[in-house]
C-alpha cells in the first residue's frame, strides 16, 4: 500500500491549502476585530438619538420631599448633562443652564413643557430626582441616586416621546470613601458628574470600558 504524496494526492494538497487559507483568514479577521476594538472600543448606542441639530433645554428638579436637600444637586445635574450633550452630540443647540435657572427662579412652574415653551426649544430633557444621598453612614461617602428622565417634543405640544426610570446609581459602586479624605462639596461634584454621565448616555454612544476605574476615581 503506497503512502500518499504531494504529487500523487492533489486532494490532500487542496485540503491543506484550504485549511491554510481558512487559518489565515480567521487569524486576520480576529486581528482586525481586535485592532478595531483597541482603536474604537465597543460602543453602545444611546436609546434616544433625535437631539442632533435640535434646540434642547435640560431641566432638573427633585421630588417635593427632596427639594430642600437636593435643590443644589438638581441645578448641578442639569448643567452637567447640558454640557455633555453639547460635547457629544453634533450640531445640538443646548439652552444655557444659567438662562433656565434664571427663568425657573422667577416663575412658578409645574411641568417641564413650560420651560420648553419659554426657551422656545425643540425638545425638553426633563430629569426628576427621586432619590439623592451622599452618605453610607456618618463617616463614609457613597452616593445613591434614582432618576426619572423624560423627553418632550415641543413641536407635538409637549408630547412625551421618551421616558425612562433609571436603575439606582451607586458611586463608588463597590466601596465607600471616608469623609476625612475630602470635603462634602468635592464628593458631591464627583457624584453629580457620574450621575450626569449616566443620564447623558441615554442620548449618545458610549464605551463601557470607561467604567472600569470608577472606584479608584472616587479616591
Amino acid at each position: 500500500m503506497s503512502i500518499p504524496t504531494w504529487k500523487s494526492s492533489p486532494r490532500v494538497v487542496a485540503g491543506v491549502a484550504l485549511l491554510t487559507l481558512c487559518a489565515m483568514f480567521c487569524g486576520c479577521t480576529q486581528l482586525l476585530l481586535t485592532s478595531t476594538y483597541l482603536i474604537k472600543g465597543l460602543e453602545t448606542p444611546g436609546e434616544f438619538t433625535e437631539l442632533k441639530g435640535k434646540k434642547t433645554a435640560v431641566a432638573c428638579r427633585p421630588l417635593v420631599e427632596l427639594q430642600y436637600s437636593s435643590s443644589g444637586a438638581a441645578q448641578q445635574l442639569a448643567s452637567n448633562v447640558g454640557m455633555l450633550l453639547k460635547k457629544k452630540i453634533r450640531k445640538i443647540d443646548v439652552v444655557s443652564s444659567q438662562k433656565i435657572e434664571q427663568w425657573t427662579d422667577e416663575h412658578d412652574w409645574e411641568e417641564f413643557t413650560e420651560i420648553g415653551k419659554a426657551m422656545k426649544s425643540d425638545y425638553v430633557v426633563g430629569i426628576e430626582i427621586e432619590e439623592f444621598s451622599l452618605y453610607q453612614g456618618q463617616t463614609i461617602y457613597q452616593g445613591r441616586a434614582r432618576l426619572r428622565v423624560v423627553v418632550q417634543d415641543m413641536a407635538k405640544q409637549g408630547e412625551t416621546v421618551y421616558e425612562k426610570r433609571m436603575p439606582e446609581i451607586v458611586y463608588p459602586p463597590n466601596s465607600g470613601v471616608p469623609t476625612s479624605e475630602k470635603p462634602e462639596e468635592e464628593f458631591r461634584r464627583q457624584f453629580t458628574a457620574v450621575v450626569a454621565e449616566q443620564v447623558g448616555r441615554l442620548f449618545y454612544g458610549f464605551d463601557h470600558r470607561d467604567d472600569m476605574a470608577i472606584d479608584s476615581a472616587a479616591l
